[in-house]
């Protein structure tokens, strides 16, 4: 359960013959909560060679997102969004406690889920072993700040108006650009924004990057990749999404000292 007592649920898949349950398995787990957006379980041909090598696939459905209705929802955002990174520890506690993991978990959250990992991050950098953080939604206060940007006005009825003290102030607490914490050891970290972007600006994550590898005490892989001819969706040929994502469980591999060659 969370600080506050919810139990967050979990959806999880791995390989039964490859897992022991012992702690020992790395941990891919991925999160979103935001907009009602629900991040249902679904099949992906890219996680079967993680699922392969005895990676173990998990969703967190934090608060902001839609998977129990509307209060669910409405607990994880504007001067609740707090809730969604207290569910996404909680939640990492809980598959580590269960053995399904012990200290190789990883984190993944794309744009509004990037803002997710990336404030998880800042809350426990020691409690994960690396985080994809694909067009995230890191620099939200400036963001938020500025009138022209053609979303904004339509994003404070997600994160409210930063105009207004209340709200400058508690996305001011939790920004993930805003909160990198000074000498610490962050796990590694890939980051990737698209130059054409029209949601999230690649200069956000290019601020979080270049901030982060001035504070950053630790010795771990931070790798930031801008794709010149990209948006919010990345490439758009088949070839070229599978690409990137070759690129992301490469760089997991990597960071869970799993760089062996399979056998086929």
């Amino acid at each position: 359960g969370a600080d506050d007592g919810t139990e967050v649920p979990v959806s999880v898949v791995y390989r039964a013959d490859l897992v022991r349950m012992d702690g020992s398995a790395p941990l891919l787990l991925d999160a979103y909560g935001a907009y009602e957006i629900c991040n249902d379980p679904h099949f992906s041909s890219a996680r079967l060679p993680l699922l392969d090598r005895g990676v173990v696939y998990a969703i967190a459905h934090v608060r902001g997102g839609g998977e129990m209705g509307r209060r669910w929802y409405e607990n994880g955002k504007f001067l609740r969004k707090k809730n969604t990174f207290s569910d996404l520890v909680a939640c990492a506690r809980h598959l580590r406690a269960r053995g399904y993991a012990g200290r190789r978990i990883c984190l993944e959250g794309r744009s509004a889920g990037g803002l997710t990992v990336g404030a998880t991050l800042n809350l426990q950098p020691d409690l994960f072993c690396a985080a994809i953080l694909g067009v995230p939604f890191v620099d939200c206060l400036t963001t938020m700040l500025d009138e022209s940007i053609p979303l904004t006005a339509i994003e404070w009825e997600e994160w409210g108006n930063p105009a207004q003290k209340e709200y400058y102030d508690y996305m001011r607490s939790y920004s993930p650009v805003d909160n990198l914490r000074p000498g610490a050891a962050y796990p590694h970290i890939f980051v990737s924004g698209g130059l054409h972007d029209p949601r999230v600006g690649y200069w956000e994550p290019a601020k979080y990057v270049a901030k982060l590898r001035e504070l950053n005490a630790g010795e771990n892989m931070l790798v930031f990749k801008c794709d010149m001819g990209a948006g919010h969706f990345s490439q758009s040929g088949r070839f070229d999404r599978l690409k990137e994502r070759a690129l992301e469980m490469a760089f997991l591999l990597k960071a869970c000292d799993m760089t062996e060659v399979q056998a086929c």
